[in-house]
């Protein structure tokens, strides 16, 4: 079956029941007649739009990802330093993911850290592809004389990514400690004083001492 990357409406219902499922349930812990039962249509039709639940994942990864490639294509091109660069990277990441946690949590502790590894193409291109844009960045700064010449860079993505997961999978204890009483100040917190640290986090790394 040739995956898709367009989807009608019945496909995109089913595809957020089992973003639902997969969250709450993990992704072993959801059958397709699980998503078949909450999104109320017959099993078959499921099989028949995404053939199994690995090819549904696939897809769901590529609904809920598609435009994070593009906004990062589209900044390599912007005329900015590449520190404003690396910044404004790191501000379109955290807004994706926590726009998006259900899918993303299910990117980088289940799929990441499966034993039996599946075979997520859709998920594997996307941090390729990430990847490239991330080293073309730092590149353009090493070669410009900005940032430091002995930079891990496959390690700033699990920098960032970290240091969201972890704020977030410890939520209800950073909610009493930082009186962060609603989501709504929750989630300003992280798109305004966890991103502005994380930025400062990877400035340090990337940034020669003075």
């Amino acid at each position: 079956m040739a995956f898709k990357t367009d989807f009608n409406d019945k496909q995109i219902q089913i595809l957020q029941v089992a973003e639902i499922l997969f969250a709450e349930k993990g992704f072993d812990g959801t059958s397709i007649r699980n998503i078949a039962k909450e999104a109320k249509i017959n099993i078959a039709m499921v099989s028949y739009y995404f053939g199994s639940k690995e090819r549904l994942l696939e897809s769901l990864i590529f609904y809920r990802t598609k435009d994070l490639k593009i906004q990062i294509e589209n900044l390599l091109v912007e005329n900015l330093d590449p520190i404003a660069k690396i910044n404004k990277l790191i501000e379109i990441y955290i807004n994706k993911i926590n726009c998006n946690k259900g899918i993303f949590r299910i990117l980088h502790f289940e799929v990441a850290t499966k034993k039996k590894e599946l075979n997520i193409k859709s998920f594997y291109e996307l941090r390729k592809s990430n990847l490239k844009s991330l080293e073309a960045i730092i590149n353009e700064g090493q070669d410009k004389g900005v940032f430091r010449k002995d930079i891990s860079i496959p390690l700033i993505t699990p920098t960032i990514l970290g240091t969201f997961f972890h704020f977030h999978m410890n939520k209800e204890y950073f909610m009493n400690l930082l009186q962060l009483n609603t989501e709504d100040l929750y989630n300003n917190y992280i798109n305004v004083n966890l991103t502005k640290h994380i930025q400062q986090t990877i400035k340090a790394l990337l940034i020669y001492e003075s």
